[in-house]
């Protein structure tokens, strides 16, 4: 982030926002405890977390979130997403084109109705689904491996999802990742 911009407000949670979730393959995650506080929609479209990247380009959601979580401010995100925001940044620099989010491919709390009962990395704000690069949608298996091995070479923490039949984004992520800020205790 810049320094002339002004940072979200870090506003932690207790230890019950780290409850434990389990995995697809049975592992268990312990949620993000540490979250940025965004007063308004406003806020979010005026806050870039990278230099390509507003906030509210990772935050957006459809109407399949909660009613509470998608009209009521504020919203509280967690601090891995400036990870992600980074991620993204540096993807963009290497296509040398716009990158675009889908609605619910970034953030989405783990209420979230598409999670279908299931959290997944969209709830530590470290996965995004990318649907468009530039001028090329990502919607076959060209497009998407094209820009799959692109994205898969920022490095090892990096994980894509090969693509499945009918995708119509790429996915990459970053993992389980979360961020303690400076300024806050773990304890």
């Amino acid at each position: 982030m810049s320094t002339h911009r002004s940072a979200p407000r870090i506003a932690g949670r207790d230890t019950t926002w780290a409850e434990a979730v389990t995995d697809e393959q049975g592992a268990i995650h312990h949620l993000p405890r540490f979250f940025f506080q965004v007063p308004t929609w406003a806020e979010a479209h005026a806050l870039r977390v990278a230099t390509h990247f507003a906030l509210s380009e990772l935050i957006t959601v459809d109407s399949r979130e909660a009613t509470l979580l998608l009209r009521t401010f504020p919203h509280h995100v967690p601090c891995a997403i400036l990870a992600l925001a980074r991620y993204l940044e540096d993807f963009r620099r290497e296509v040398d084109a716009p990158v675009f989010v889908s609605a619910n491919g970034g953030y989405r709390s783990p209420a979230h109705r598409s999670n279908r009962g299931r959290v997944t990395l969209h709830s530590w704000g470290t996965a995004a689904d990318i649907y468009r690069v530039g001028d090329t949608y990502l919607d076959n298996e060209k497009s998407i491996t094209r820009y799959g091995e692109i994205a898969a070479a920022l490095g090892a923490e990096v994980r894509v999802r090969a693509y499945k039949e009918g995708d119509d984004h790429l996915q990459v992520d970053l993992g389980y990742l979360t961020v303690v800020p400076r300024e806050c205790s773990e304890s």
